[in-house]
């Protein structure tokens, strides 16, 4: 009998693994090292080219702090992961780039609930703002 192919399934978990590694901070070597496998193991299994079996799986989500539910759901919670009307396949894509990394842990960082809400108005603020009025705001120098 001939082994199973990965499918874009375990390419799509894969993907979501190295999503919440690095938004961890952790290396494919140390993320290696507590499960059991070598890091070019880690590679494959990011890279969609090897499955990831269902204990293994497990062994990934309890040292990534998420439930096994994670690496299958296309958004962690739908609700607030929408962007405004974009496909949550922009998001998952921006969130694992450095930029998208940067401001989700920087954001996670604020730890007063009202701070955040005043983050959140400021950046929907912006958002509806034309980028001319965007380079007031940021450079108020400018038009002085």
């Amino acid at each position: 009998m001939k082994a199973k192919s990965p499918t874009s399934i375990d390419a799509y978990v894969g993907s979501r693994v190295r999503a919440r590694r690095r938004l961890l901070r952790l290396s494919q070597v140390a993320l290696a090292e507590r499960i059991g496998v070598t890091f070019q193991q880690i590679q494959k299994y990011e890279k969609g080219m090897n499955r990831i079996g269902a204990s293994r799986l497990q062994t990934i989500a309890e040292t990534l702090g998420v439930p096994v539910q994670f690496f299958f759901e296309n958004n962690t919670e739908p609700t607030t992961y929408s962007l405004a009307g974009n496909s949550s396949g922009d998001l998952n894509t921006f969130l694992m780039t450095k930029d998208g990394q940067a401001l989700n842990r920087a954001f996670l960082a604020i730890e007063s609930p009202e701070i955040r809400q005043k983050l959140i108005a400021l950046t929907k603020s912006l958002a509806r703002t034309s980028s001319s009025d965007i380079d007031d705001v940021i450079h108020p120098e400018a038009n002085a």
